[in-house]
């Protein structure tokens, strides 16, 4: 891999100095107006305000615009920087880093995504390392990056479920022997995840809420009792199940499936 090169440049001029001072102003209007300059005028004074401000950004969208303007300067200077930032204790500057490495693309950047960030123990920066890592892994490395994901199965709220399920029916085939593996796990929760990630994996168009209820049907039913048994009608789950399937069911839920 080629070796990005750090430089260190600065510069004082009127003009960068009141953008610089405008990143940190209390209005986030004014804030979002500083970063769209920054980018509109990109120079390699504006990076390290730019990277420490992502870090400390309360506002949505004045992050995004922060790593767009982190995308308008050169990744030999910004890359290096950024890769800093992914062992910072603060989950905000972790996740903002691995956002923006995201709109980069550079696929230097994969060697960077570690199994610590994978597995992070914050939800935001998860999820994040997860999309970028299934944008930047080399295709001879998906198996490995698959091993990593897919013991995540069943971790979260619905929306952490769902960005792993997505994150894994991207990687595409390679799924399918550890996910179809994962379907048959102890933790109904974790079948149940499975189960609907390879019903996305098979049907892209199916809505996650409903592999979910599919899956769940199939780790109460079994395959074979929930082939012969029809599906309930949507805004109606479990009305043709027995009521243990029903009872197994409302466990399911109670955990959070």
């Amino acid at each position: 891999m080629q070796e990005v090169v750090p430089i260190n440049t600065t510069d004082g001029t009127p003009q960068n100095t009141r953008v610089t001072d405008a990143l940190s102003a209390k209005d986030s209007s004014v804030r979002l107006q500083a970063a769209l300059a920054a980018g509109s005028n990109p120079h390699p004074a504006y990076l390290e305000t730019l990277v420490e401000r992502c870090a400390v950004e309360p506002d949505f969208f004045v992050r995004d615009m922060l790593s767009w303007a982190l995308t308008r300067l050169s990744p030999e200077i910004t890359l290096p920087r950024i890769r800093r930032e992914l062992d910072s204790e603060r989950a905000q500057a972790r996740s903002q880093a691995l956002h923006t490495l995201s709109k980069i693309g550079d696929k230097r950047a994969w060697a960077w995504i570690t199994r610590d960030l994978l597995r992070d123990a914050d939800d935001v920066v998860a999820r994040t390392a997860w999309r970028v890592a299934v944008a930047l892994v080399p295709e001879d490395e998906k198996e490995d990056l698959v091993d990593e994901l897919v013991p995540q199965l069943g971790r979260g709220d619905r929306e952490m479920r769902l960005s792993l399920s997505r994150a894994l029916v991207d990687l595409g085939d390679v799924i399918k022997s550890a996910v179809r593996k994962a379907a048959a796990h102890p933790d109904p929760v974790v079948a149940a995840h499975a189960g609907a990630t390879e019903l996305l994996r098979q049907n892209p168009e199916t809505g996650f809420d409903a592999a979910v209820e599919e899956a769940k049907r199939v780790v109460v039913l079994g395959p074979e009792g929930a082939a012969a048994a029809p599906s309930a009608a949507p805004g109606a789950a479990g009305t043709t199940n027995t009521a243990d399937a029903m009872d197994a069911g409302n466990g399911m839920e109670a955990a959070g499936c």
